[in-house]
C-alpha cells in the first residue's frame, strides 16, 4: 500500500540516518548530545560553576541575579563562533558556591528587539514571587543532605497499560491548587487501589499561565513550581513506583509559550531564534510558538529534555502532547483526514518535525528499552507506531483521540439513536497489529470546552440526588449505570 510513497519515507529515513550520522561525528554520539544538560545552563564543579546560553542573536550578554546585586557590568559574558554566550564564576574565597542556592538569576542581553532579561532557557526551577507576573529563574542546587535519593525500582513495563490521566494541582477536593506531598500521599493510594498500573501527569513542565492547563511551556526543563520543589516531586515518583505504578510525563515538544518575558520567545531579540519566522513560528489557534525542528540546537534542547526528565526525575515515559500538530505545517487545523495516504506523504508534511521524533524515539528506547512513549495523533499518520529501524516513527503506541470523542458524541444525542455498529467501528479502527491507547475520557473532553461524562450524563441532579439520605432520580440510575459499563 505505500509502494507509491516509497520516496517520501526513503527521503525521510535518509535524513534521519544523515543527522544521526552527524551527531555521531560532530557530537560524540545521541548518548552524548542529549547530555548538553551538562554543558548548557548552569553546571557546577569543584573550581565554580560554568555558565551557557546559544543566543546567536545577541550583541552582548551577562549574568545577573541576587548574587551580584543585579549588577549588568559585574559578569559579562564571551560569545564563540556557534553564538553560545559562557562565563565561569569561581568560588568564593571560602570556597562556597558563587551562586547562592535558591538566589534568583536571570542573564540579561542586549538585543535587535532591546535590553532584556531573561530566564536562563536551561533553567531548572522557576518561582513567581507574590504579587509579580513574570516568574525568576532560581539556581537550583541544594545541599547534598537536602537531595531527594530514590529507594525504589522502576517497575517493568506491563503487558497492557490501565492509565490514570491527573493534573496535580486540580486533584484536591478542596478548591485550591493541590501538591506534589498531598498528591504523594492521598492520591496515588487511591489511584493503585482502583487497579490502575500506570499514572499520566499533566502540566509538569513550568508554565506562567496556570489557564493553559500546563501546555503553554515557558521553562522546559523546571518542574512547576506551583506544586512545590524538584525534590517532591521527585518523592511522589519514587512512591509510584514502590507502589508498582509506572509515571508518564504530558511532555510538550510541539509548541511554546509566546511569552517574551520568563519564555523562549524572541529570547535572543530576534524571531528565529528557537522556532520559524513568520507565520510559519505562529499556532493561530494556540497562540504559541512552533519549534524549528530542523535547526540544530533545537534538537540538541529538546532532545536533551527529554533524556532529562527519564535521567533526572525517574518518569517512565511520555505521552506527546500535540504530534499532529508538529507533522504538518497545517498542523491538522481546518482539514478533514480522509485516509487517502497523499495527506501524510505530500508538502504539508513537516519531514523536519517527522525526524525528531524519529530521533527523540530511537534515543528514549535505546538508552531506556522499558520506557513507554505514546504519541497524541488524530491523523492515522502510517508506520507511526513502527520501530524507527523499520522507517517508522517509533512511537509505542498511539494515542486513539477518537474513542473519547465518540462517547461524548453520543451521550448529545438520545439513547434510541446510537448505534452499535458505528460505536464498534470507532473502537476498532486502527491501522494493522498498531497498538493504542484509549481512554474513556480524558481532559482534551472534560476540560476544554465541554463537560465530563458524568455531567453530560446526569447533569444538575448530581448535586441534589446523590446523596444516601434522599431518594434517586431515573437520571442518575440511569447515569451511574452507564457511567460503570464506559469505564469497566
Amino acid at each position: 500500500m505505500l509502494q507509491g510513497y516509497k520516496y517520501h519515507l526513503e527521503y525521510r529515513y535518509s535524513l534521519y540516518r544523515r543527522i544521526r550520522s552527524d551527531i555521531d561525528e560532530h557530537e560524540g554520539g545521541l548518548e552524548a548530545f542529549s547530555r548538553s544538560y551538562e554543558k548548557f545552563g548552569f553546571n557546577r564543579s569543584a573550581e565554580g560553576i560554568t555558565y551557557r546560553e546559544w543566543a546567536p542573536g545577541a550583541f552582548s550578554a551577562a549574568l545577573v541575579g541576587d548574587f551580584n546585586n543585579w549588577d549588568p557590568n559585574a559578569d559579562r559574558m564571551s560569545k564563540n563562533e556557534f553564538g553560545v554566550w559562557e562565563i565561569f564564576l569561581p568560588n568564593n574565597a571560602d570556597g562556597t558556591s558563587p551562586i547562592p542556592h535558591g538566589s534568583r538569576v536571570k542573564v540579561r542581553m542586549d538585543t535587535p528587539s532591546g535590553i532584556k532579561d531573561s530566564i536562563p532557557a536551561w533553567i531548572k526551577y522557576s518561582v513567581q514571587a507574590p504579587g509579580e507576573i513574570p516568574y525568576d529563574g532560581i539556581y537550583y542546587d541544594p545541599p547534598e543532605e537536602v537531595k531527594y535519593v530514590f529507594r525504589h525500582a522502576q517497575p517493568k513495563r506491563p503487558k497492557s497499560l490501565r492509565i490514570y490521566e491527573t493534573h496535580v494541582g486540580m486533584s484536591s477536593p478542596e478548591p485550591k491548587i493541590n501538591t506534589y506531598v498531598n498528591f504523594r500521599d492521598e492520591v496515588l493510594p487511591r489511584i493503585k487501589k482502583l487497579g490502575y498500573n500506570a499514572v499520566q501527569i499533566m502540566a509538569i513542565q513550568e508554565h506562567s499561565y496556570y489557564g493553559s492547563f500546563g501546555y503553554h511551556v515557558t521553562n522546559f526543563f523546571a518542574p512547576s513550581s506551583r506544586f512545590g520543589t524538584p525534590e517532591e516531586l521527585k518523592s511522589l515518583i519514587d512512591r509510584a513506583h514502590e507502589l508498582g505504578l509506572l509515571v508518564l510525563m504530558d511532555v510538550v515538544h510541539s509548541h511554546a509559550s509566546s511569552n517574551t518575558l520568563d519564555g523562549l520567545n524572541g529570547f535572543d531579540g530576534t524571531d528565529t531564534h528557537y522556532f520559524h519566522s513568520g507565520p510559519r513560528g505562529h499556532h493561530w489557534m494556540w497562540d504559541s510558538r512552533l519549534f524549528n525542528y530542523g535547526n540544530w540546537e533545537v534538537l540538541r534542547f529538546l532532545l536533551s529534555n527529554a533524556r532529562w526528565w527519564l535521567e533526572e526525575y525517574k518518569f517512565d515515559g511520555f505521552r506527546f502532547d500535540g504530534v499532529t500538530s508538529m507533522m504538518y505545517t497545517h498542523h491538522g487545523l481546518q482539514v478533514t483526514f480522509t485516509g487517502n495516504f497523499n495527506e501524510y506523504f505530500g508538502f504539508a508534511t513537516d519531514v523536519d518535525a517527522v525526524v525528531y521524533l524519529m530521533l527523540v524515539n530511537d534515543l528514549i528506547h535505546g538508552l531506556y528499552p522499558e520506557a513507554v512513549t505514546i504519541g497524541e495523533d488524530v491523523s492515522g499518520m502510517p508506520t507511526f507506531a513502527l520501530p524507527v529501524h523499520d522507517g517508522g516513527v517509533g512511537f509505542d503506541y498511539r494515542m486513539h483521540m477518537a474513542v473519547a470523542d465518540k462517547w461524548i458524541d453520543l451521550l448529545k444525542q438520545s439513547d434510541e439513536t446510537w448505534k452499535m455498529g458505528d460505536i464498534v467501528h470507532t473502537l476498532t479502527n486502527r491501522r494493522w497489529l498498531e497498538k493504542c491507547v484509549t481512554y474513556a475520557e480524558s481532559h482534551d473532553q472534560a476540560l476544554v470546552g465541554d463537560k465530563t461524562i458524568a455531567f453530560w450524563l446526569m447533569d444538575k441532579d448530581m448535586y441534589d440526588f446523590m446523596a444516601l439520605d434522599r431518594p434517586s432520580t431515573p437520571t442518575i440510575d440511569r447515569g451511574i449505570a452507564l457511567h460503570k459499563m464506559q469505564n469497566g
